[in-house]
């Protein structure tokens, strides 16, 4: 489900010569996202973008991410400890293959901002778990529907598995769809609030946005 900042963004680092050259895809009310923010999230794995879509799908994300900092910063969420800072670190290392220097290189992240990324990941989950609920309650009927409508996730070696069997696993993935389409609702609610652009060259100034 970057999903980074102090307020709502963190302190920005000097332009190093390779970011003077960058430019801004989009404004979110007044955050600037550019071009190297998009391409640091995708090869590191920051947002979810179908396999094979273009960059104009990960500038979305990176708008949906930016709005819900602005709530993350509205309501601060407990903060996260040190540690699991660290180890959402190590798993944005593990999700890069090794490619880690030479993408902080290529778009200007340094440490210091990567840490940020982490903690504003973690930040995130723990607000959305606090407003929507880690889980969603349904009841047996609308767990049924979903088995029926969804029998190639129950069907194992060719054989459709019974309800009593797939109960379980069928009221984990109703719940995470139900889940997922009330926050896409919010999220578009957001979005009808917010004062979103796409300039063509990039402002003055401008902060800037994971």
């Amino acid at each position: 489900m970057c999903l980074v900042v102090a307020t709502v963004i963190g302190c920005v680092p000097p332009l190093s010569a390779q970011q003077l050259l960058d430019r801004v895809v989009a404004r979110v009310n007044g955050i600037a996202i550019t071009l190297s923010d998009v391409k640091a999230v995708l090869a590191l794995g920051l947002v979810d973008v179908p396999a094979g879509a273009g960059e104009e799908v990960a500038v979305e994300r990176l708008i949906d991410r930016q709005l819900v900092l602005a709530e993350v910063a509205r309501f601060a969420p407990p903060e996260p400890s040190p540690a699991a800072v660290a180890r959402e670190v190590a798993a944005i290392t593990e999700r890069s293959g090794g490619r880690l220097a030479a993408i902080m290189e290529a778009t200007g992240l340094d440490e210091g901002r990567l840490r940020d990324i982490a903690r504003d990941n973690l930040r995130i989950a723990t607000y959305l778990d606090q407003r929507f609920g880690p889980t969603v309650q349904l009841t047996e009927e609308e767990v049924l529907q979903y088995y029926r409508m969804h029998p190639e996730e129950f069907t194992r070696d060719g054989r459709l598995m019974p309800f009593v069997d797939a109960d379980e696993l069928a009221r984990e993935r109703a719940g995470a769809e139900r889940r997922a389409a009330t926050i896409a609702q919010w999220m578009r609610d957001l979005r009808g609030r917010a004062d979103i652009v796409k300039p063509r060259t990039p402002p003055r100034g401008a902060p800037r946005a994971y």
